[in-house]
């Protein structure tokens, strides 16, 4: 393990666990790329054939393999399994105050907007359904969107 960043729970930051998919100096190449970013919105940070991550990288992020650690952050009560997904300090600076009511709720490993296609899907887009889900909780609610998970990590689908 080793990519680790400082996500965000209710306002209260915590260290987010990841397998290393990206090389050491990933951070420093960041700003080269920023133009290539593919997130119009600028708020998250995507390019699809991301020269930082590694080989192995590629195929752990495809099979959503690098989020595996993040259950370590489930059991410490700092994530849940249904939730918005985590959020660094670097993206919420850029949120309008209607899209910090995502962070109303503990971040989880799965949401609406991961079943809605990840990376394919815009960060207002992401906002509008984390909210909904923040204003909505329910147990038969997270029980469905686990089950939807299942087929959207099998397919890949928006993983890079």
């Amino acid at each position: 393990m080793g990519q680790n960043s400082i996500a965000v729970d209710s306002g209260a930051p915590f260290l987010l666990w990841k397998f290393r998919s990206m090389y050491q100096d990933a951070e420093k190449m960041r700003a080269h790329l920023e133009s290539s970013n593919e997130m119009q919105e600028g708020v998250t940070f995507k390019v699809k054939n991301d020269p930082r991550v590694t080989k192995v990288g590629k195929l752990i992020r495809k099979l959503s393999l690098d989020e595996i650690p993040q259950l370590w952050n489930v059991l410490k009560g700092e994530m849940s399994l249904v939730g918005p997904r985590p959020a660094l300090y670097s993206e919420i600076e850029k949120y309008s105050l209607i899209q910090r009511q995502r962070l109303d709720t503990i971040p989880g490993l799965t949401s609406d907007w991961v079943i809605a296609g990840r990376s394919k899907v815009c960060f207002t887009r992401q906002a509008e359904l984390d909210i909904d889900y923040v204003h909505h909780q329910s147990l038969w609610r997270d029980i469905k969107l686990i089950f939807k998970t299942i087929p959207s990590l099998l397919s890949g689908q928006g993983a890079y």
